[in-house]
């Protein structure tokens, strides 16, 4: 049977449990402790991570974890029950707020990339709050949510919703991502998640992406080759940043360390391979990055929605 908590219903003193309104509240007494104690979803649990700042912590009763700040909304940890981590932080990762966190699974929105706004926009630099959360035999799901407010404002002037879902069951974890025209006027957007896998770079490959047309942003990331993946088998032997357009719905990850991982998708009409080598020498050997992305411009009339879904399964 599946148990279903709305946060906002549950806390009837605090409207949503957004990073600084948690942090306004400690001030006064209310501590992350007795926080987490409203969320009555068994396996969901908001605790103190890095820096002070708030995460949630996803517990199956199968042995899986995963880990989800609330700065960024970004998914950080994901254990099945063998322990191992299966995505990877960098070690130069600051939890301050100054910048994003590194690692993970951080958000790119309303943009990909370079463009007009800050590099990969700004959803990977704000708080996110909860919105929900559930427990489905054994297996938890929580949702955050994202508004617009004057930071966001200050560089893309739109009212819009975000909603991200993230779900952990045994050997699986899975995202969906609602974003919503609340304006009274169109807009558009391109998006990504930038998932860092911990991986042996020099042995990792990924399977699935031959037939694609290749945007290749080596050696010049700022005038891509294009070009047509002809191998069956794409690996990091070096530099890799490389676009695929229409890439399928399904790829395999082998992360050189023993682990296969299914990406299967909809609606993320693109992928992103990227290893920076020797640009990060601390660490590249350690993660490579296989992302589901929106390359193309969505556009949304007034309270229209578009849905994207990841999932990442582990063999």
């Amino acid at each position: 049977m599946a148990a279903t908590v709305s946060i906002a219903s549950s806390i009837p003193a605090i409207p949503l449990p957004k990073a600084r309104r948690l942090h306004r509240f400690s001030r006064v007494g209310m501590t992350f402790a007795s926080l987490s104690s409203e969320i009555a979803t068994p396996g969901v649990k908001l605790t103190e991570g890095e820096g002070k700042l708030p995460k949630v912590v996803l517990t199956s009763t199968h042995g899986s974890e995963a880990e989800i700040y609330l700065f960024g909304g970004c998914v950080t940890s994901w254990k099945v029950s063998k322990g191992k981590d299966l995505l990877f932080v960098r070690p130069d990762a600051i939890f301050n707020k100054k910048k994003p966190i590194s690692g993970g699974i951080p958000h790119c929105f309303p943009q990909f990339g370079p463009g007009p706004l800050q590099q990969h926009g700004f959803a990977r630099n704000m708080d996110w709050s909860i919105s929900q959360s559930e427990n489905v035999e054994g297996d938890t799901v929580v949702t955050l949510e994202l508004k617009d407010e004057p930071f966001s404002r200050s560089m893309w002037d739109y009212s819009f919703q975000a909603l991200h879902k993230v779900s952990l069951k045994a050997k699986s974890l899975s995202t969906e991502l609602i974003i919503t025209n609340t304006d009274k006027k169109p807009f558009s957007f391109n998006a990504a998640l930038h998932t860092y896998f911990h991986a042996s770079s020099a042995s990792a490959s990924v399977r699935g992406l031959k037939g694609c047309k290749t945007l290749n942003k080596d050696p010049d990331p700022k005038n891509p080759i294009e070009g047509r993946e002809e191998r069956d088998v794409v690996n990091f032997p070096e530099f890799v940043d490389c676009i695929y357009l229409d890439a399928p719905d399904e790829v395999h990850l082998d992360n050189g360390l023993g682990d296969t991982i299914t990406i299967k998708n909809t609606n993320w009409s693109d992928a992103v391979l990227w290893n920076p080598h020797l640009q990060m020498e601390a660490c590249y050997k350690d993660f490579v990055c296989v992302e589901n992305a929106k390359i193309g411009s969505v556009q949304l009339e007034p309270e229209q929605s578009w849905t994207a879904t990841q999932q990442l399964f582990v063999n």
